[in-house]
């Protein structure tokens, strides 16, 4: 790792390089989802493809589940327990973010 140069730090401005293109774009810098084509989503958008993410994990462990109990043989242990966590962190996390956001609303309606 290189370390700065002190003639580079004037102030409390330095120059940073990004080192990978998915980091935030600094000033004048075009940013990383027009340099890699990702399109923006709207905040709708962002919110249903994480609901549907939730919804398809939990989906993933029920079958996973129900093979386990018909089938055996062909799913392993792990995969199911994996699979249970993974969606019982994101229901949670889900309920979390709804109860925030509820309590942020709240908050802003009791302000006026």
């Amino acid at each position: 790792m290189a370390l700065i140069d002190p003639t580079q730090a004037v102030g409390d401005i330095v120059k940073l390089a990004r080192t990978n293109p998915m980091h935030l774009a600094g000033m004048g810098e075009v940013p990383a989802s027009s340099q890699t084509g990702i399109s923006e989503q709207s905040f709708g958008d962002l919110l249903m493809g994480a609901l549907g993410n939730v919804n398809d994990s939990q989906l993933n462990a029920m079958n996973l589940s129900q093979k386990m109990v018909t089938d055996p043989k062909s799913v392993n242990v792990e995969d199911v327990t994996i699979a249970l966590a993974d969606a019982n962190l994101a229901l949670s996390m889900t309920k979390a973010i709804v109860d925030r956001a509820l309590a942020a609303y709240r908050e802003i309606i009791n302000i006026r």
